[in-house]
């Protein structure tokens, strides 16, 4: 006796096609944002699609997406490193005074000036992985610290050269030529070297982050750092290595100011940690990943670079370029939680 096949298992239904749709759209919003921005500001202004102030948006936003990219790294572990802005502020004070002051030549420097910022990147793992100091508590004692401390050697003075220190001598080095170019010399004429920078620190922690077992580990520390304990993952080592590296960007970053303005300024990095801090969160809406990634926080300091060059093109008052970044940060928060939780 046979049995008649069973007629009544239904297959699992498929998505229709305004759902995928609605979630490709979601997923490229920034994308098609950006290009909105690009073709509105092209119209309204043609000078704006030219290379030169391409490049120029791309140069502006280097520093920015650099650190940026450190402060990622910091996320994905579930941290925050507030201090960023302070490293590369007082990395543009000590790449002035050793070459001003000390008379460094600039592969000293950049030595100098990198090792700093590891350095306080593992004072800050120190606080945090070995005294269980709250990350943010951690990092923002060490952000005070750093903005007094650069101003100890200069008595509160920016640095350039003739420079009068606090015992009254004038300081007779000069910046060199070869650390000059790291930020005002461009590749072939056209592209930047700061440029060239950016891209490179974001494909290596593009490819470190998504592609490598260390990339793994980071984002199941911030997971849940319990269970990749338990998992075999040495989550304290990952920490500090995460601190470490965002000090180093950090200080980076203010090797790349130092070398575009020629000289130390005190009110040097004031905006950076803000605007890198931005930078990350709207790349949470990036691909809808709704986590720390660095294209997406590359994808957002471009964003906010393109809008804030078109408004100034088109002579938008310089007083609104604050609220202009932080509506780009509700707008893209609400497009990452919001619109997904309602569709959930």
């Amino acid at each position: 006796m046979t049995t008649a096949p069973d007629s009544t298992h239904t297959t699992a239904p498929k998505p229709a096609t305004s759902d995928l749709l609605r979630e490709t759209i979601r997923r490229s919003a920034v994308f098609i944002l950006l290009a909105g921005l690009v073709m509105l500001f092209s119209f309204a202004q043609p000078a704006f699609i030219n290379i030169n102030n391409l490049m120029s948006i791309l140069q502006a936003v280097a520093v920015v997406a650099i650190i940026g990219t450190g402060v990622t790294v910091t996320l994905a572990i579930g941290g925050f490193d507030l201090s960023v802005g302070a490293v590369s502020a007082s990395s543009v004070m000590a790449a002035s005074y050793a070459m001003i002051v000390l008379g460094f030549n600039a592969v000293e420097t950049v030595a100098l000036v990198l090792a700093f910022g590891a350095l306080v990147g593992a004072i800050n793992a120190l606080l945090i992985v070995k005294l269980k100091v709250p990350d943010l508590l951690a990092t923002l004692a060490i952000m005070f610290l750093l903005t007094g401390l650069q101003l100890i050697p200069t008595a509160g003075r920016s640095i350039a050269v003739g420079l009068i220190l606090p015992d009254g001598t004038t300081a007779t080095g000069k910046f060199d030529p070869n650390f000059l170019l790291i930020g005002r010399s461009s590749l072939f004429g056209v592209i930047p070297v700061p440029v060239i920078l950016m891209i490179t620190v974001a494909l290596v922690l593009f490819v470190l982050t998504e592609r490598t077992r260390i990339g793994r580990l980071l984002y199941a520390t911030g997971g849940n750092e319990v269970a990749a304990r338990l998992a075999g993952a040495n989550t304290a080592r990952i920490r500090t290595y995460a601190y470490v590296l965002s000090g180093t960007l950090a200080a980076l970053g203010g090797l790349i100011v130092a070398a575009r303005v020629g000289r130390g300024d005190v009110s040097s990095g004031a905006s950076l940690l803000m605007d890198s801090v931005a930078a990350s969160l709207i790349g949470f809406a990036v691909l809808g990943l709704r986590r720390p990634n660095v294209l997406g926080t590359v994808i957002g300091a471009v964003f906010v670079g393109v809008l804030l060059n078109g408004l100034t093109m088109l002579n938008a008052p310089y007083y609104t370029q604050d609220f202009v970044k932080g509506a780009v940060l509700v707008g893209a928060l609400a497009l990452t939680y919001g619109v997904s939780r309602t569709r959930a």
